[in-house]
């Protein structure tokens, strides 16, 4: 009777979904295949004598995540403040795995990835998101603990340090940023102490710093994004040349598809330095596209999250957050990067660059938050 009454009034039944969060998603995911292709063109027919080798893959992975996505669309939110434990042992134990000589893959350096021939994933972006699970589910258990006494705090940094000293041994520091950023801030805004979290954080801060400035290579990366013109065909290579991408743009690009970067003089100019070849063919204008659908992107995910809360729904509340913080932050991370403004690290633009893992997990991300909104909206009909 309710839903009738809501219905006449209107003229129309309310919607289940939230029509800006999926504008958005659809518009970044088209956009990104669109600028992916251009940015890897050159690469993948010069290497795979196919210049659609990469827009091909990034298909397969995308629609494989569509069908993974719509599956977990179907399930209860609550399913995943149950399991969202053993979700995170799953996870510690496959980052052991990766570790093991002869059974993680190594790609230039790094050894991230598990799997067999051409079918291999990236552990890291699944230590993302079971991190941001089993948070969400310690801030509710854990509410009261952690508004009133340290060891609320403290007690979730110790899982924090094991998987940070597991993505460390591959290694992984971008990754190892994300997830501590995102933990501290999905405990900030559960309304923690602010000495607490000054404390703690700043601790972990300098932790980071340590840790940045102990590898040989790490050091040399930020010495280099402080000045990288001193050294343009060494260690500041591609910020340098991400720079020149970036002064080539201007205003308006010098058109789609005519980057010169792009032609091997970008590094991994389709993953990590995606943004640069934007900022090159379609000028600020382009950036500020990518910019805005980013932003109503993270805007909507943190409503979702603060409508979860309010209807009572705390687990999806805290889950929406830390998606809404992961997908900031990785996006601030990766435009800073490309335009020279913080260190190099490898961190892709979410939803738009190349790579099956990360198409992958950010599908059952979205997935999961059009679930938690169809559930408010339920919730706000009295229908839950």
């Amino acid at each position: 009777m309710r839903s009738h009454t809501i219905t006449s009034d209107i003229g129309s039944p309310p919607a289940l979904y939230d029509k800006w969060l999926l504008f958005s998603v659809v518009a970044i995911v088209l956009f990104g295949l669109l600028m992916m292709t251009s940015a890897s063109i050159v690469v993948s027919d010069k290497f795979m004598h196919q210049p659609f080798y990469f827009l091909i893959k990034q298909l397969i992975f995308l629609t494989l995540g569509v069908l993974l996505g719509s599956f977990v669309l179907q399930m209860d939110i609550l399913y995943w403040e149950k399991w969202g434990g053993y979700l995170l042992l799953i996870v510690l134990l496959l980052l052991s795995l990766v570790l093991i000589p002869g059974v993680g893959h190594r790609v230039n350096g790094s050894v991230r990835w598990l799997g067999y021939g051409p079918f291999t994933f990236q552990i890291s972006e699944l230590a993302k998101f079971a991190i941001v699970i089993y948070m969400a589910g310690y801030l509710v258990r854990r509410h009261a603990e952690i508004r009133t006494e340290l060891s609320g705090f403290l007690k979730p940094l110790l899982i924090l340090g094991a998987t940070a000293a597991l993505l460390l041994r591959e290694p992984d520091f971008g990754a190892t940023v994300v997830v501590s950023v995102t933990t501290f801030g999905m405990l900030f805004m559960a309304g923690m102490r602010m000495r607490h979290f000054i404390m703690l954080f700043s601790m972990v801060l300098v932790s980071l710093a340590f840790i940045a400035i102990s590898a040989p290579y790490r050091l040399v990366r930020l010495t280099s994004f402080l000045n990288p013109w001193a050294k343009p065909f060494d260690s500041g290579y591609q910020l340098v040349q991400s720079l020149i991408a970036f002064g080539r743009g201007g205003w308006w690009g010098v058109g789609l598809g005519k980057s010169i970067q792009k032609m091997f003089y970008l590094p991994e100019a389709h993953t990590d330095f995606l943004f640069a070849v934007i900022a090159e063919e379609l000028g600020l204008v382009g950036i500020g596209i990518v910019i805005s659908l980013f932003f109503i992107l993270v805007i909507r995910v943190l409503l979702i999250g603060k409508r979860a809360q309010c209807l009572g729904n705390h687990f999806a509340g805290y889950l929406a957050y830390g998606f809404g913080l992961w997908i900031a932050i990785q996006f601030i991370v990766s435009i800073g990067v490309n335009s020279g403004l913080l260190p190099t690290k490898g961190l892709t633009l979410p939803l738009m660059s190349y790579g099956g893992s990360s198409i992958l997990v950010n599908c059952i991300i979205i997935a999961v938050l059009l679930r938690i909104d169809y559930e408010n909206r339920l919730m706000a009909l009295g229908i839950r």
